[in-house]
């Protein structure tokens, strides 16, 4: 079953909107249909946010420096889509285990399952055959909901947000969501926008 979620107007002045639930496919699609997305550490109940402020990148705002579009013109790099997705996201647990993980196994379980339906996907950056970037997220049309990322060279995650965004144009996509500020987003041309505006994006409208 999935979960019916308060309205994300209703989230506290941190982002926090709801707490319980599963990690069903059903229910992640339902919460990130309205915006909200889980975010919680080992022994805590799961935890559901929709921050507001809101960090989105637009494709067409993506900044490329002159070293990044050399980087990726490099024939030792190579890219893929949804061809690594257990590996994308188990690297991004293993930089973020360092940090106090939050990727927990049942998360990774739950993407996989996600990936397995058709619903998130990944980008993956390789060099001599070797995974050494790369970034997962939900896409919820017109939205990409850009979870985490990783490198193991530089510009690793860099190159695999590039190639994100270059799919993003393909498919038309409205915007790619960062979900909080940072200033390493910021220098990428990521901004922020309010959560009524990104729930326009989503054309969630359902009343309060």
């Amino acid at each position: 079953m999935s979960y019916i979620f308060p309205h994300p107007h209703h989230a506290n002045k941190d982002g926090l909107l709801a707490v319980g639930g599963d990690l069903s496919i059903e229910t992640l699609l339902t919460a990130y249909g309205q915006g909200c997305f889980p975010w919680y550490s080992e022994g805590s109940p799961i935890l559901w946010w929709s921050p507001d402020p809101r960090m989105v990148l637009y494709p067409q705002d993506f900044y490329c420096s002159k070293r990044l579009s050399r980087r990726l013109k490099q024939e030792k790099y190579c890219f893929s889509y949804n061809q690594a997705f257990g590996q994308v996201i188990e690297s991004c647990a293993q930089v973020h285990q360092k940090q106090g993980c939050w990727l927990l196994a049942e998360m990774i379980q739950a993407y996989k399952a996600l990936h397995q339906a058709g619903h998130a996907h990944s980008v993956e950056v390789w060099q001599d055959d070797i995974l050494v970037g790369g970034v997962y997220g939900v896409l919820v049309h017109p939205v990409f909901f850009a979870e985490s990322m990783f490198s193991k060279v530089r510009d690793g995650s860099k190159m695999a947000l590039a190639i994100l965004v270059e799919k993003a144009k393909e498919e038309g996509w409205t915007c790619i969501d960062c979900q909080f500020y940072t200033e390493h987003l910021a220098s990428l041309g990521a901004k922020e926008i309010s959560r009524s505006q990104f729930l326009n994006h989503l054309q969630f409208t359902k009343d309060l």
